[in-house]
């Protein structure tokens, strides 16, 4: 798939951005979130960095720059914002590194907003990504999520389980709700959009738990319409957060390897591994991965 992409900010013409079109987080080559990667991106203002965004129209755009401390600098864009780290664009990012032959096999570092995190690339493609530590910010009582899912309370508080906000990097409400009701959930955006700038988070990430035995751990359903993204199939941060919300509340253990399911109810089933170590101070490390597929790529503007 190739698309003309044509950028014009003032009197400033963009010439020559080739924008890489990728899918992160697919299962056995399929399905996946896709990405914006834009490759030596130094010269870019972050007003233009918002246009190609805004133009490429995909949850996130992620944008590779030098720099001085870190094998890259990389910055993020949803089609309204920038935000300070995004998983599926990383993985993304350095998928489109590995396959054009930018990068080898090994660990490599990124500077982002949210920190500097680690990326490691398996000799298959395969992509892990270091998370930051989490932070446990804010819960929230069931009828106030509630409202916004189009879910009565009574079945948010039949799960037990906290409403959270976890950050490995962004946050999110963290949402259980019991088996068979993930698929029934109706969010209100405008609602939705409105709480999340008031309690200053990204989005709500709910989950069911699948039974024991299954490939996977959880499915689950990610929502962010603050930032343009009514829904989308697969969530790198979130899967972070919820690693660790899985290791606080459910599964104590020092450390836990989960395999979640997302995107299947937009048609677009993703598959995301997470994994968390912790020691007698709590986690002390969390990771995310996955693999990704280049589906296409802009044309150089000349």
């Amino acid at each position: 798939m190739w698309r003309c992409l044509h950028f014009k900010l003032g009197r400033t013409r963009l010439h020559q951005i080739n924008v890489y079109l990728v899918n992160a987080f697919t299962e056995q080559g399929k399905g996946g979130n896709p990405a914006g990667v834009v490759l030596q991106a130094d010269g870019l203002k972050d007003e233009q960095k918002l246009a190609i965004a805004r133009e490429v129209g995909f949850s996130e755009t992620a944008f590779v720059s030098s720099a001085s401390d870190a094998d890259f600098a990389v910055s993020f864009f949803t089609p309204t914002a920038e935000v300070d780290f995004c998983g599926h664009a990383t993985m993304a990012a350095f998928h489109v590194m590995f396959e054009q032959g930018v990068l080898t096999q090994g660990r490599y570092q990124q500077n982002t907003k949210a920190g500097r995190l680690g990326v490691t690339i398996e000799a298959d493609g395969h992509i892990v990504m270091s998370q930051n530590l989490p932070l446990y910010l804010k819960r929230f009582d069931y009828a106030e999520i509630s409202a916004l899912i189009g879910l009565d309370k009574s079945i948010l508080a039949s799960t037990q389980l906290p409403l959270e906000v976890i950050s490995t990097g962004l946050a999110d409400i963290i949402v259980p709700v019991p088996e068979g009701y993930l698929d029934k959930l109706k969010v209100n955006d405008m609602a939705l959009s409105n709480f999340s700038r008031q309690h200053n988070v990204i989005g709500l990430h709910a989950f069911e738990l699948c039974d024991e035995g299954e490939v996977f751990t959880a499915r689950c359903r990610n929502f962010a319409p603050l930032f343009g993204i009514p829904e989308e199939s697969a969530t790198g941060s979130a899967s972070g957060a919820l690693a660790c919300y899985l290791t606080q509340y459910v599964y104590p253990c020092q450390s836990n390897h989960f395999t979640f399911e997302q995107g299947s109810a937009m048609g677009r089933t993703s598959r995301i591994t997470a994994s968390v170590e912790s020691d007698e101070q709590g986690i002390s490390k969390v990771f995310v991965g996955g693999y990704a597929q280049i589906i296409g790529q802009t044309r150089p503007v000349a």
